[in-house]
């Protein structure tokens, strides 16, 4: 995972160089349009990419499946474990065959088979149904605290950034869209600002495993918060950049590591609604967060503005503090979670 997180950050400084060569001279126009690029080439990638096994299992394509599978094990030079592999859906028919007359058997298995598409239909809802479950509701809970607080805080920075720079610290709206639009060095700040994420990966690729999910994440947020302290009281330009780097640093790494740990807390089950729920609850604090980082400067309230991070990313801390359990050393649960 901070592996795959470091292609964010990549992308991220080529975003903030882009938008540095290209917004002086040609405008927000061609950014966008440029920026839509890695886009379509990504889509070339679709054609290669395998399905999932799991998928394929719970659809009863075991063939497709066992493929899929074989590829992975070549490519990473390892073996297949011995044995069978089996689906749940051929599990169920078989169950179903062996305890009814040989009459019956194919009606039955016909029942059986449609029953199964109707649990597929309504997957998604029960497996959100099971996120709240009293077995998981104090997880899901404090995960979607800490998915708000990391992304309110990450794009709230980002966009302080720009709001703070030198030469933009101008409360009326129509003067700071002007300022915004021909001063390059907004561009090269926000470049410099970008790099803050490449220390961020390499510091959560090494506490992660080390100290653990849970206090990575919460020191990672507490010391935010003290790199965003100094911002209530002064608007030195250099202050300004230290304490927006040093938080960007943290909130980048916590939030490489929210998403190592959420996967370890959730069963096979309703990993992917569990992550993808949280990650949405995540882009609500992205949509809200501007209404902070640009609504409160613009109306000269940078000091609410700062003590709204602050108040955000302290709970967010809080959040993480009371995770129900650790996953270092963990393997990922298949049925359930197990609180210890």
């Amino acid at each position: 995972m901070v592996v795959f997180s470091a292609f964010w950050t990549v992308g991220t400084i080529f975003e903030a160089s882009l938008a540095w060569t290209v917004m002086p001279k040609f405008g927000w126009r061609w950014l966008l349009a440029l920026s839509a690029v890695p886009s379509f080439v990504l889509l070339l990638f679709y054609v290669i990419t395998p399905e999932s096994p799991r998928f394929l299992c719970m659809k009863g394509r075991i063939t497709e499946a066992m493929e899929v599978l074989e590829k992975m094990a070549r490519l990473n030079n390892v073996q297949l474990p011995s044995g069978k592999l089996v689906s749940d859906k051929n599990i169920e028919l078989v169950e179903l065959s062996t305890s009814s007359e040989s009459t019956t058997l194919l009606a039955d298995a016909e029942e059986n088979d449609t029953i199964i598409e109707e649990k597929g239909s309504s997957f998604g809802g029960m497996s959100i149904a099971k996120l709240l479950s009293p077995k998981l509701l104090r997880a899901t809970l404090l995960l979607w605290m800490a998915f708000f607080g990391n992304a309110f805080s990450y794009y709230g920075i980002v966009l302080l950034t720009s709001e703070l720079s030198n030469g933009n610290r101008i409360c009326a709206k129509e003067q700071v869209e002007s300022t915004h639009s021909n001063d390059a060095s907004l561009y090269k700040n926000v470049f410099i600002s970008s790099f803050a994420e490449i220390p961020g990966s390499f510091l959560s690729a090494m506490i992660v495993d080390r100290i653990g999910r849970k206090l990575s994440m919460a020191s990672m947020l507490f010391t935010s918060c003290v790199f965003l302290f100094p911002l209530i009281f002064s608007q030195a330009d250099i202050l300004t950049r230290v304490s927006l780097f040093g938080a960007r640093l943290c909130i980048s790494a916590s939030f490489t590591i929210v998403y190592i740990y959420a996967p370890e807390i959730y069963p096979t089950s309703v990993r992917t609604t569990g992550i993808g729920v949280a990650s949405s609850v995540g882009r609500i604090g992205g949509i809200l967060c501007p209404l902070v980082a640009v609504a409160l400067v613009h109306s000269c309230q940078q000091t609410t503005a700062i003590l709204l991070f602050e108040l955000v990313i302290f709970l967010s801390g809080l959040a993480v503090s009371f995770f129900p359990f650790e996953t270092k050393g963990r393997r990922l649960n298949d049925t359930e979670v197990v609180m210890s």
